[in-house]
């Protein structure tokens, strides 16, 4: 292939893909450093695009907390060839398309799609963002009051409050302590206090990190492979190219100094939450091996001998999820979040002796070949049978994995386990000791005894040392016996097999059953071609919806089917079958997704349960506090959440209230049912 006027140093055609995706792929390296994947699909509905800067807030200068997140916004408002500040989002909206961007600690992600006939003017607009931003005083006065809204917008998110708090507590000197948002306060009224115009700072940090060798560009278009490159490689390759390092930062938020602690917080709505975290290198460059996956879903496990199915059992967790949290490029965490019960408050030390109890059992048995095994094979099933992403959704994940793998990895790294290290493995799990540990607990039931204010968000919290005590219980942690490895899973499918299209296939579903119990109907799918179906079912019942009290029991109901099924349906949801099961004015909707193979044993486990469940009166209890929970806690969602509530009310015919459901939740009880 003849390089386009040298403006490309490399070409990749040779990207591992999925036998079943029938787009077309090629990756570039533009003589600027820019790293581009072209992706052609003439099907597409939707064109999209989406660069990545590896520059985040983390790289901002300390006095100015939120510049990064600022100069995000405002390059959507005007460049020297399109100075209108509106003209970007004016061409995307007319043409059937949308934009937006973020700002993370390290990286910094702006994206868009628009209709397909009009990708190569919507890259234009794009790429001045990245070569000629004009930055004017008008709209850096303006914009900032839009900064400063955002943040106003996440002050009474509690997801926002303890992740500030989580940086508001680390080490005071690491770039991950800053407070990443920005507001009113930090980019406006301090730098004029300081006699600091805070435009000459944007352009300063656009011109020293804003730097082709540091972006990655996704572009998914109904055009071929030549066509695309055609429109981008002369468009970006006039990027700048300032040689920028991707910053590494090689030492931990958390060190020896700011571990071995326990916070307590105070949310603003009624949760009840333990976070519990242990520092951990950046593992991205092992993800042949993926050992934070790997120990991810051991501790995260939902079965039967699981840490979660022990936790429920004594009434104390509703949930657990387990991973490697990224931080940045150099450091990552090990998390353990759970959700807990009104009981499970009061045992929170309880239930990190399980967690070391359980991790006492991973290093007795040690690694496991045929977990890991088991884990590659459900990967290389995602991959070759994945479904297809909406292009925005697409490009953004690709844009901003792309300095991560190799091109020729990109879209199957994430899925690759092929190396297994149980060295690397035994290795993290070392890591995760009671004198590596980081505790938040959180509920409002603390309030009285935290006085502290985070500066940003105005939680209040207060943060001890863990006992010695404690710690040496933790670190004498014995085996459980009810604590087990899981069973191998065997709902993974047995076969891919496709069923031959029928030549007489009706285009739309066909009634095949019509009695007075059942209306069934059935399409066979002529598009997808996937070992794959979708199974939906409506159970109607005029009590149901009757009233705040009947409404209530169905829901009550379904949760406590839900809960039952949990061990079971999590295998089964590992092996790439989900379901969904809700209540509705009708009466009860049952979804089955995923893999064909083995749908009907998960259908006749859910049904059985279904028509046979034995309510356990703990559980019960358990689950109607949780609906008055998720009732009360309505009262401290965002305004636009309350506005679509309301309209919602305007809009029905009959529809009970949340006040309604309250007031009514104390009489239901076990008598009802």
């Amino acid at each position: 292939m003849i390089l386009k006027d040298q403006l490309v140093s490399k070409v990749y055609d040779n990207i591992v893909k999925s036998e079943e995706d029938s787009r077309q792929y090629r990756g570039l390296e533009l003589s600027n450093g820019m790293k581009v994947l072209l992706i052609s699909d003439p099907s597409t509905d939707k064109s999209a695009a989406a660069l990545d800067v590896q520059i985040g807030f983390m790289s901002e200068p300390r006095e100015f907390p939120g510049l990064a997140h600022f100069c995000e916004h405002m390059l959507f408002l005007g460049t020297e060839k399109y100075p209108s500040e509106n003209d970007y989002n004016k061409f995307l909206h007319a043409h059937g398309g949308s934009s937006n961007a973020y700002t993370a600690e390290g990286n910094t992600c702006y994206y868009f799609d628009v209709s397909p006939n009009f990708l190569k003017d919507a890259l234009d607009r794009f790429a001045q963002f990245f070569i000629c931003p004009l930055f004017t005083e008008k709209a850096t006065e303006r914009e900032v009051n839009a900064v400063d809204s955002e943040h106003e917008k996440n002050l009474q998110i509690d997801s926002w409050r303890l992740l500030q708090l989580e940086k508001a507590t680390c080490n005071p000197e690491h770039d991950y302590s800053k407070f990443g948002t920005g507001n009113l306060e930090t980019l406006s009224i301090q730098p004029k206090a300081k006699g600091i115009n805070i435009r000459d700072e944007l352009l300063k940090f656009h011109k020293q990190f804003y730097s082709a060798n540091v972006m990655a560009l996704s572009v998914f278009g109904k055009e071929s492979l030549e066509e695309l490159m055609d429109m981008v490689v002369p468009l970006f390759s006039k990027v700048a190219n300032k040689n920028v390092e991707i910053p590494e930062w090689k030492e931990h938020p958390f060190d020896s100094k700011y571990l071995k602690l326990e916070g307590y917080v105070v949310p603003v709505k009624d949760i009840r939450t333990l976070n519990v975290s242990f520092p951990i290198p950046d593992l991205r460059h092992e993800y042949h091996c993926n050992p934070g996956s790997y120990l991810g879903h051991l501790i995260g496990h939902e079965g039967p001998g699981s840490l979660l199915s022990e936790l429920k059992s004594l009434g104390w967790v509703n949930s657990l999820a387990a991973g490697v949290k990224p931080g940045c490029k150099g450091f990552a965490f090990f998390i353990v979040d759970l959700i807990l019960t009104e009981e499970g408050l009061e045992h929170t030390d309880d239930i990190v002796t399980l967690l070391f109890q359980y991790l006492t059992m991973l290093r007795e048995v040690g690694p496991q070949e045929w977990i890991f095994q088991e884990c590659k094979k459900l990967s290389e099933m995602t991959f070759h049978f994945k479904d297809r992403e909406k292009s925005q959704v697409y490009v953004c994940s690709i844009a901003s994995r792309i300095f991560f793998y190799p091109m020729e990895e990109l879209l199957a790294g994430p899925y690759l386990l092929c190396e297994y290290k149980p060295d690397l493995l035994s290795e993290l799990l070392g890591m995760l000791t009671p004198d590596r540990i980081r505790i938040a607990k959180v509920g409002k039931e603390f309030g009285s005894i935290c006085h502290e204010t985070e500066k940003w968000y105005g939680t209040k919290y207060r943060l001890d040392p863990i006992k010695e005590e404690t710690l040496e219980c933790w670190r004498t942690a014995k085996l459980h016996p009810n604590l087990k490895l899981p069973l191998p899973n065997d709902l993974i499918p047995s076969s891919f097999d496709l069923v031959p299209l029928d030549p007489d296939n009706p285009k739309f579903p066909a009634l095949i059953r019509n009695t007075k119990l059942c209306r069934l109907w059935f399409k066979q799918d002529d598009q997808f071609g996937l070992p794959k179906a979708s199974l939906n079912f409506e159970i109607e019942s005029p009590m149901a919806y009757v009233d705040p009290l009947h409404y209530n029991m169905t829901h009550l109901t379904v949760q406590l089917v839900k809960d039952a099924l949990n061990e079971y349906a999590y295998a089964a949801e590992l092996a790439g079958l989900s379901y969904v099961l809700g209540n509705t004015k009708l009466g009860i909707f049952l979804s089955i997704k995923g893999y064909s193979s083995k749908q009907h044993i998960l259908l006749q486990k859910i049904m059985d349960k279904l028509t046979t469940i034995q309510i356990c009166k703990k559980r019960f209890d358990i689950l109607k506090e949780g609906l008055r929970k998720c009732l009360s806690n309505f009262r401290a969602e965002q305004p636009h959440r309350h506005a679509f509530y309301y309209t919602s009310m305007l809009l029905s015919e009959r529809i009970w209230t949340n006040d309604e459901l309250l007031n009514c939740l104390d009489g239901t009880s076990l008598l009802c049912f």
